[in-house]
């Protein structure tokens, strides 16, 4: 039985490789490569069709995944992937992007809604339960145009463009930052506890 499944969201094609909605799979990515040793990291994903995902085993007890679902059915391989390896929803921590925080802001917490995030949604539909943790990591707040950089918020029909597109070129350096922070917050929640990783991330 696996102690912890932690599962990173995105899009599984190229095209969507490094926009925001995929920094879920960019955090998990380099915590495969912080918690393993540099030649079996290397290898360390492998496509499993029958749960359509990607998995990185770290140990027998931690388990880490990629749906290959597309982002609005994550729950279907997330709800696979538990009841095969027997993972209470409490033992379930999703990494994910949030258009409400701001870019490099970090944010973990258990329960609450989907806040309109689809991914989120799909899993809380899947499981039948909102009770799993959620390590949010902030992408903006969904200003596309940076001649103009009023306080506003994308009209919710311009929200899907906005977290499929591309991290900016001067905005490189702040998500490096914020994926090093989530490795190590996961790190540190995984060795210490929750309220320690909140403690210092919140």
């Amino acid at each position: 039985m696996l102690t912890k499944l932690i599962v990173g969201l995105g899009n599984p094609d190229e095209k969507y490789q490094y926009t925001r909605h995929n920094i879920g799979f960019m955090v998990v990515e380099k915590l495969s490569r912080a918690l393993l040793p540099l030649d079996k990291s290397e290898k360390a994903w492998v496509g499993e069709k029958k749960f359509t995902a990607e998995l990185c085993r770290i140990s027998e007890n931690l388990l880490l995944a990629k749906p290959h679902t597309y982002m609005n059915r994550s729950g279907m391989a997330v709800l696979a992937l538990m009841n095969f390896y027997k993972v209470s929803v409490d033992n379930l921590w999703v990494v994910h992007d949030d258009i409400d925080l701001p870019l490099g802001m970090i944010r973990i917490r258990k329960g609450g809604s989907s806040a309109g995030h689809n991914g989120v949604e799909s899993i809380i539909d899947s499981l039948h339960s909102p009770q799993f943790v959620r390590f949010r990591f902030g992408i903006g707040k969904g200003k596309l145009n940076i001649q103009h950089t009023g306080d506003f918020n994308l009209h919710r029909r311009e929200i899907e463009k906005y977290v499929l597109s591309p991290f900016r070129e001067n905005e490189g350096g702040e998500v490096k930052k914020l994926i090093n922070n989530g490795v190590e917050a996961t790190k540190i929640a995984l060795e210490k506890g929750l309220e320690a990783a909140m403690n210092r991330f919140n």
